[in-house]
């Protein structure tokens, strides 16, 4: 399971955890989830009263060993707003069921009731109307929200029609077939039913532009705008922020949708600007004067060159990675700032479902594929996993053989702005579709990779312990790699007597290279050598065959085996095999 308290669901680091409760039962569950989660901790305190009450004003979230009745009771007079109010889990006597209680989506009690169910065994009980119907909600996309938040919300629950205007293609997550997405320039007049206001429904904005609400409407405000920023050493840190909030309200920008500040590196310790970049809540990045100077910007000045090294820094900065001026440099007597918009940047996750069954499968990959609005793979790996995709996902899937083709159209789809997530079996990075997605994809996308337990895995767990020491994972597919070079591999890691794992060890158009191979490895090693054969490891029909480099029968072994081959070291111990880590050597 994941750790709750490395990031809260906004994404702040770290996210503690307090653990409260009273009964023998309940402070052995919670010291199960205090040795999994390193920032959670047991509260203590005089009456379990004072303990919830601790825990809720010194932690992120609570999870409480407690009735919910008892819970509700003492917190209720605490509670203040959703946005900043803890999460709360409670967890009963017996560890059945972790209700998020509050906090749900938002302050990320879902999430966390997820993870706590995952660790205790317990069933998490969500009854936030999105995520038990499993939409994604407003205020949990990581972005600024503003207006009608639970208004829309409710509508689009309720299936009413909702259009989602956005000022260009963003990866946001699947949305149900109820919310209409068109890409357009963002309407100035609520109330106007040809811009889509009150008169015309319920409607979901995405812009960086300052835009009249009302009750129908709902704001995200994306991370779109890169403010560049220079001054004089020592400038006030109000001289600063009053300048770049003035140049965004003029231009009619919402500083929700500030992304970073941007400075040459020669600023990275000025005060001001980090004040400045705090008093945002963003980060600062900072450039060479060199890298500066290669930008072409529009009001260039020899004076700043002369001072250091670069003839813009405001300018400069903002567009460092691209995009359109917006605000060209202003200044103050001491500071200059200017705003660039950037171009939305698509989002591929690579995915590695594992290999098959659904507890092998990590959260990690299942948020992904959530978070996904386009989900591309192969067609037997997608059916594994349609129930958790969202309502309104874009599936393509294709068969056996085109994964070139799936690479180019998961990365085609990221590259057009969405939120892509390329499915394999296993490990996306190993022998799957991670290797070929990342050759097509260049910078205009952001890739993230989900890593995935690998059928060598599953079928190494199976076997015993083959992989206690140095080891090596071969393909024996000679479709995309000639034979002389996998020849030359499998002899290589013969001679190194390495253990090997053996990937497509054979199929009905190619009988014969399992042979070779066991005989290449059979020369370097004794006949006794264990070998393994798991077949369908995790999924339906699974068979582990455990046999020597003498007595195996390449005829048991199909596409759908994975076959590990031991070292001169690996020896069956109970029936188990072993490959020993070399602790007694040292004794």
């Amino acid at each position: 399971m994941g750790d709750p308290s490395a990031t809260a669901a906004g994404g702040k680091a770290p996210f503690h955890v307090g653990l409260v409760a009273v009964t023998a039962a309940g402070r052995g569950h919670a010291h199960r989830l205090a040795a999994a989660w390193p920032h959670a901790r047991l509260v203590e305190a005089e009456s379990v009263a004072d303990a919830l009450r601790t825990a809720w004003r010194e932690y992120d979230a609570v999870v409480a060993f407690l009735a919910t009745g008892a819970v509700v009771r003492i917190l209720a007079p605490l509670l203040g707003d959703k946005r900043t109010d803890p999460a709360v889990v409670v967890v009963d006597e017996a560890a059945r069921h972790a209700v998020a209680l509050l906090g749900g989506h938002a302050g990320g009690a879902n999430a966390l009731a997820a993870e706590v169910g995952g660790l205790l065994d317990a069933r998490p009980v969500v009854t936030t109307a999105t995520d038990a119907v499993g939409l994604p909600g407003l205020d949990t996309l990581g972005w600024p929200v503003e207006g009608a938040v639970a208004a829309v919300s409710r509508a689009i629950l309720d299936g009413e029609p909702v259009r989602l205007v956005a000022d260009a293609t963003w990866p946001l997550p699947a949305l149900p077939q109820n919310v209409r997405v068109e890409v357009a320039p963002p309407p100035t007049d609520p109330a106007s039913a040809e811009h889509g206001g009150s008169a015309a429904g319920w409607r979901v904005l995405v812009t960086d532009r300052v835009v009249p609400l009302d009750g129908r409407t709902v704001v995200l405000r994306p991370p779109s705008l890169v403010a560049g920023i220079g001054s004089s050493r020592g400038v006030p840190a109000a001289e600063a922020t009053g300048l770049l909030r003035r140049a965004l309200a003029d231009a009619g920008l919402s500083p929700a949708s500030l992304r970073c500040l941007a400075s040459v590196d020669l600023k990275a310790d000025e005060a001001g600007i980090r004040a400045t970049a705090d008093a945002y809540g963003v980060p600062l990045e900072t450039w060479p004067a060199a890298d500066l100077a290669a930008v072409d910007v529009p009001h260039p000045s020899e004076v700043v060159r002369a001072a250091v090294g670069t003839p813009s820094v405001a300018e400069a900065a903002a567009l460092r990675h691209g995009g359109a001026l917006l605000v060209p440099k202003t200044a103050s007597a001491m500071a200059t700032v200017a705003v660039a918009r950037q171009a939305p940047r698509g989002r591929l996750a690579l995915v590695g479902l594992g290999p098959g069954a659904a507890d092998l499968r990590t959260p990690r990959a299942v948020a992904e594929l959530r978070r996904a609005s386009v989900v591309v793979g192969l067609d037997q790996y997608l059916d594994q996993v349609r129930e958790l995709l969202r309502p309104g996902t874009r599936v393509l899937a294709s068969g056996l053989g085109a994964e070139e083709a799936r690479a180019r159209a998961a990365v085609a789809e990221a590259a057009a702005g969405h939120a892509v997530a390329l499915v394999g079996s296993g490990d996306a990075g190993v022998y799957a579709m991670a290797s070929p997605a990342l050759e097509y994809a260049d910078d205009r996308i952001d890739v993230v990779g989900v890593p995935g337990v690998t059928a060598g895995l599953a079928a190494s767990a199976l076997l015993g312990a083959p992989l206690g020491h140095d080891h090596v994972y071969l393909s024996l597919s000679d479709l995309h790699t000639p034979w002389e070079v996998i020849a030359g591999r499998v002899a290589a890691a013969a001679e190194g007597d390495l253990v090997a794992l053996l990937y497509n060890p054979r199929s009905r158009t190619r009988d014969w290279q399992l042979g070779a191979a066991l005989e290449t490895f059979a020369a370097h090693r004794p006949p006794d050598t264990p070998v393994g054969v798991v077949r369908n490891a995790s999924r339906p029909g699974q068979r582990v065959h455990l046999a020597t480099l003498a007595t195996l029968d390449p005829a048991l072994v199909d596409m759908y085996s994975v076959v590990v081959v031991g070292s001169s070291q690996t020896r069956v111990v109970a029936g188990r095999m072993v490959t020993p880590r070399g602790y007694r050597w040292r004794s």
